[in-house]
């Protein structure tokens, strides 16, 4: 079985992140849980780091980038976001549906993530676990479901 931390994140984003899951196991127990299903030690190990590294993000308090300022995508960033992710990012921007402060805290994720190459898929994926980290957004917004399932391929760049 060829998983990464993404399928990971996804599983336990799907299994133990919404409002109607009262059970939320130990550590030792989620990666017991995680081994049975398939995932390698290795990447159990990843997936816990990388949501370390999104509670960080959520307690540092970093201040936001001004409000005027434009996003200029960095070589490592346009290296491993297809133009496709790159565009639902700065799409969801200017819509009003992420700020700046959430848009950095997407891309420290999906960095985070050591792909090589990111998709939209992937990055709504992120930007779902990113919202639902943030306070007052632990319910997933009706538009996230719109944007984020159904397909719509080439709409955002």
């Amino acid at each position: 079985m060829k998983e990464n931390v993404l399928d990971v994140l996804m599983y336990l984003f799907e299994n133990y992140m919404d409002d109607e899951t009262e059970m939320h196991p130990n550590r030792e127990s989620l990666q017991v849980e995680l081994q049975e299903a398939g995932f390698r030690r290795n990447e159990i190990t990843k997936a816990f780091a990388w949501l370390e590294g999104l509670a960080a993000d959520q307690e540092a308090g970093v201040s936001p980038p001004a409000a005027r300022s434009m996003r200029v995508f960095s070589d490592e960033e346009r290296v491993r976001l297809d133009v496709e992710a790159r565009g639902f990012l700065v799409y969801l921007e200017n819509a009003g549906l992420l700020n700046a402060h959430q848009r950095e805290h997407v891309l420290d994720r999906l960095m985070a993530l050591e792909s090589d190459d990111i998709d939209l898929d992937q990055v709504k994926w992120v930007v779902l676990m990113v919202m639902f980290n943030q306070p007052g957004e632990e319910t997933p917004q009706p538009w996230m479901e719109d944007l984020f399932f159904e397909e719509r391929s080439g709409e955002f760049h």
